[in-house]
């Protein structure tokens, strides 16, 4: 039990690393750990209607960022509706002012905290952590990725498509820089200090959090320890945590239909039946793409969810043009805005789930025994999506996008991978039976005794014997 210790979580403010994050504090807290979450108004307000149900001793503090003074407005510290590159780098500057106000609230904490947990983005709390004599431990989703994306390898690249095998890893996988980077732009200046600022202070950091489980990626663990010199604890999936449904559906943005009603349509579908679509918390998909997507999915005669987080106009009067949702009604649902995946994908009628490949996505589908048809889009997506199809097996790419920088998928490109999806034929019936199996070894990780269990364990002892051995008697006095 860890209810002698106070964890400090800093989430970075966005769907997918807020949801694990609020998971991990849950998992920490059931432990008897006390936990404090810091986030923006913002942020907070998603996630309180959950936590606030909670007997267990979790605390949501609001933190605001400094954003006048790097030009933002009130409220625009949500990173899932960045409109511009410009603005992205403007909230790294404000994460950076973020340092001394964090540092007051976590001084005047009772009781005081044994632990700081952060994301990456947050490099400063390796500085915060030394000053309050604690151990910083960076929270990363996946390992694969992250490996891959290796300190300077893309300075020593060619072009975006020039086709290369990097040395040290457990498989040896075709790389690009398109992939690596996970765009075909030129990454700025501004966000390669970021970058470096991150990578350096993960080095001074305590050890590693990752959303995952070991049984899903061994070599890569092992591999990752070696290469980092320090420890790494697996605690995923963290999503397992919640046996509540409400838990699950209010997580995050709230949704555009009810659990009871998206559940109700399932119940009426064949098991294995439903191909549920969804492209993440980030994606912004066009007009142009979306038809093609419909026309795709109309053209399968597979029953589906479709979950249209943004929409345009121009979309909306395509639908009511064509009476889409009226033609589909027998087999497809649509949802317009945000959706639950996780409750969805725990249905027994979904059979194929088709995402961005976001890690928390991937880890969903795995956790539920669904394959899925990989469409990346940005950031590490490309690297996940090589992970799913190339490496353990349980996926469908749409087509390669990266054949040609900006491609639109067709509709015959979602009719092929849907079908191919689905088929039950050899490929298909083996691409289920090994994630099938992951989604057994997730659980039993989870469970009191397996592995995920067992490092939360370790993770929180590791935790105790720094404070028996620190304690808080050298704490660096904070700067005037």
């Amino acid at each position: 039990m860890a209810d002698d210790l106070h964890f400090v979580i800093f989430p970075l403010m966005a769907q997918g690393h807020m949801i694990p994050m609020v998971d991990i504090a849950r998992i920490l807290a059931h432990r008897g750990a006390t936990v404090t979450i810091v986030t923006t108004p913002v942020t907070a307000a998603r996630f309180r209607p959950s936590l606030s149900r909670t007997k267990l001793d979790i605390k949501l503090l609001e933190l605001p960022l400094p954003l006048a003074e790097v030009g933002l407005p009130e409220g625009s510290e949500d990173f899932d509706r960045i409109p511009s590159q410009e603005v992205k780098v403007k909230i790294f500057t404000a994460l950076d002012l973020y340092e001394k106000p964090a540092e007051d609230l976590l001084r005047r904490l009772s009781p005081p905290p044994a632990c700081i947990i952060s994301d990456s983005i947050f490099h400063w709390t390796t500085n915060t952590a030394r000053r309050l004599n604690i151990p910083r431990l960076v929270m990363l989703l996946a390992l694969m990725p992250t490996i891959a994306v290796q300190d300077n390898v893309m300075d020593r690249m060619g072009s975006v498509s020039d086709r290369f095998v990097l040395s040290g890893l457990p498989d040896s996988l075709e790389f690009t820089k398109f992939k690596i980077s996970g765009t075909a732009e030129a990454i700025p200046a501004d966000e390669k200090l970021v970058r470096h600022r991150c990578r350096e202070a993960e080095k001074g950091a305590h050890g590693i959090v990752v959303h995952s489980f070991e049984e899903l990626e061994p070599e890569y663990v092992n591999e990752f320890a070696k290469a980092k010199s320090k420890k790494v604890w697996c605690v995923g999936p963290v999503s397992l945590c919640n046996k509540d449904s409400k838990d699950i559906t209010d997580r995050g943005n709230k949704g555009a239909i009810t659990e009871h009603d998206c559940l109700k349509w399932l119940d009426d579908r064949e098991a294995g039946s439903v191909v549920y679509v969804g492209l993440g918390s980030l994606t912004r998909m066009s007009t142009e793409q979306a038809i093609e997507v419909a026309l795709g999915l109309e053209s399968t005669n597979q029953p589906f969810i479709w979950c249209i987080r943004t929409e345009t106009e121009e979309l909306k009067k395509w639908f009511s043009e064509q009476r889409f949702e009226e033609r589909v009604s027998d087999r497809g649902l649509i949802v317009h805005g945000w959706a639950a995946t996780i409750a969805d994908t725990f249905a027994p009628a979904v059979g194929g789930f088709r995402n961005a490949c976001g890690w928390n996505s991937i880890l969903e589908s795995v956790s539920a025994g669904v394959p899925m048809i990989t469409w990346p889009h940005f950031a590490d997506q490309f690297l996940n999506e090589m992970f799913v199809v190339e490496i353990r097996k349980i996926g469908v790419r749409v087509c390669d996008v990266e054949s040609e920088i900006g491609l639109m998928v067709t509709k015959d490109d979602v009719r092929i991978a849907v079908e191919c999806l689905m088929d039950d034929g050899e490929e298909g019936k083996a691409r289920r039976k090994r994630v099938g199996e992951l989604a057994e070894m997730a659980k039993k990780a989870m469970e009191e005794g397996g592995s995920s269990y067992l490092n939360v364990s370790s993770l929180i002892e590791d935790v105790r014997d720094w404070d028996r051995k620190n304690g808080n008697s050298e704490v660096v006095p904070a700067a005037v």
